[in-house]
């Protein structure tokens, strides 16, 4: 499975890149916002930096949700850098557009999916990535969990090649809950990706080797 960082921080971003487990990085107005980023000029210069950090996938949202506008600025996006990712919204819309920038070779990424339903429809327009919630998902009841493992299975039964990306992962026990329905992206903040090394038996057993190491100096 690969890790994509969802965020606009480029000190995470090159931090996250330091470990040489990043595969890619997510983003999306708020969180441009979120680094005083604004202006269209201003947050096309951000993804060139993101790009230059990183180098895999770099997902950039539309600003645009009518089908005329995402297309226009999804092929403006794409001409950043050969690693964008043009994300897009799950509307009618956000499908049509999604079908016309695949059918021009540019990848995208259908974001704010709710269910396999949606994620299909992405798939059959020809989508490189769905984004299916698990956080927003867990907070109304759900199990985002569980429907990225039924859209993993819906695309493996019928040979859909778009990716499973799982969005909104808020813990360590997300991604390892969405490895085992075998996700192909796990996207999320970068703590969840250091918690991932915690265990406390592990650090027990670092310590015994600090006492032991001691001793032999």
């Amino acid at each position: 499975m690969k890790f994509f960082l969802d965020t606009a921080n480029l000190a995470q971003i090159s931090q996250a890149a330091s470990l040489g487990v990043i595969d890619g990085v997510t983003t999306n107005p708020s969180l441009m916002a979120k680094e005083g980023v604004s202006g269209r000029e201003v947050i096309r210069n951000h993804y060139i930096a993101i790009c230059s950090l990183v180098d895999g996938d770099i997902s950039a949202e539309v600003l645009a949700t009518d089908y005329e506008g995402m297309v226009v600025e999804g092929v403006s996006l794409s001409e950043l850098h050969p690693n964008i990712v043009v994300k897009i919204p799950c509307t009618a819309d956000g499908i049509r557009a999604i079908k016309t920038l695949a059918s021009r070779g540019i990848k995208t990424n259908c974001t704010l999916i709710f269910s396999v339903g949606q994620a299909l429809l992405a798939a059959k327009a020809g989508a490189s990535y769905v984004s299916p919630f698990v956080g927003r998902l867990d907070d109304v009841g759900a199990d985002g969990v569980e429907l990225v493992g039924q859209i993993v299975e819906v695309f493996a039964r019928y040979g859909y090649p778009t990716q499973v990306l799982a969005a909104s992962i808020r813990n360590a026990a997300h991604i390892v809950g969405c490895l085992e329905v075998g996700a192909d992206v796990a996207t999320c903040p970068l703590q969840p990706i250091l918690d991932l090394l915690k265990h406390p038996l592990t650090d027990k057993g670092l310590e015994i080797f600090k006492l032991d190491t001691e001793k032999l100096r």
